[in-house]
């Protein structure tokens, strides 16, 4: 309850917080907030030629839409995540002059990161009406899938960006961990063509969390069904428990912060 008490105090300096991330994210670009948009289409238009050759990838119906569904998602998480680790060391500055909750920095990640998550859901509804997927009712629980999202990036960064203040190293070894976990989350393939494989390697992908958040994207967006309530809940409890856990050990490893800095 202190977090959120600490956040409405401070209600007018997280907004400040969440502006200043989502203009600060493409300032001095020419096409500022278009990057948005062109960062995805960019990224879709590489792996789109590519991969189909090296995995067999065009075989997933609906490739485009399918790859788009699970790449917006994808990214969502792995720059909040790199961004939220490194936030307390990149305003060093600030925290050592003046005294609010540190935790906003990371929120205000979480945030903005989710904002831009939400303008970029906008190009997977533009795919999937011009590629014939169009649309239905199960769009209302996207914005509830995102959340849990953010509550499990929020729980994942409190302890990375507190712990990367005492061991500088956590940064880069982050960085390869989340390079690894791209190819261990079917962004790019589909679940199926593991069915054959190792049971301890189809079991490590089928149940990372992200996975099964990708999975609901696209049951919501280019199945038309209702997402796994099982898997989702229990990705939930996760992420609750991962902010917990992360709560604590950033009010711990807090205090020894301005020293470190």
């Amino acid at each position: 309850m202190s977090l959120f008490r600490e956040l409405y105090q401070y209600r007018e300096l997280l907004k400040t917080n969440i502006k200043k991330d989502i203009r600060g994210r493409y300032k001095g670009s020419v096409l500022g907030v278009l990057w948005t948009f062109l960062n995805p289409l960019l990224q879709v238009f590489v792996y789109y030629i590519v991969f189909p050759y090296l995995m067999r990838g065009a075989a997933i119906p609906n490739y485009l839409v399918y790859l788009i569904t699970g790449l917006i998602p994808w990214t969502f998480f792995l720059t909040t995540v790199t961004q939220g680790t490194t936030a307390i060391k990149a305003n060093s500055g600030i925290l050592k002059k003046v005294y609010f909750p540190r935790v906003i920095l990371l929120v205000s990640q979480v945030c903005s990161g989710w904002v831009n998550f939400m303008i970029s859901c906008v190009i997977i509804l533009l795919f999937c009406l011009l590629f014939g997927v169009g649309f239905s009712i199960h769009l209302i629980l996207i914005p509830v899938i995102s959340l849990i999202e953010g509550l499990l990036i929020l729980g994942i960064i409190l302890i990375l960006s507190a712990v990367n203040v005492y061991v500088q190293d956590v940064e880069y070894i982050v960085q390869f961990l989340l390079n690894m976990m791209f190819y261990g989350t079917p962004v790019l393939y589909s679940l199926n063509q593991f069915t054959n494989a190792n049971p301890v390697l189809y079991g490590m992908i089928a149940n990372n969390p992200v996975t099964i958040l990708i999975d609901a994207y696209r049951d919501c967006f280019l199945y038309h069904i209702w997402p796994d309530w099982y898997a989702l809940s229990i990705v939930f409890v996760v992420a609750f428990l991962t902010l917990l856990v992360g709560l604590y050990i950033f009010k711990k490893l807090e205090r020894g912060f301005a020293e470190e800095l």
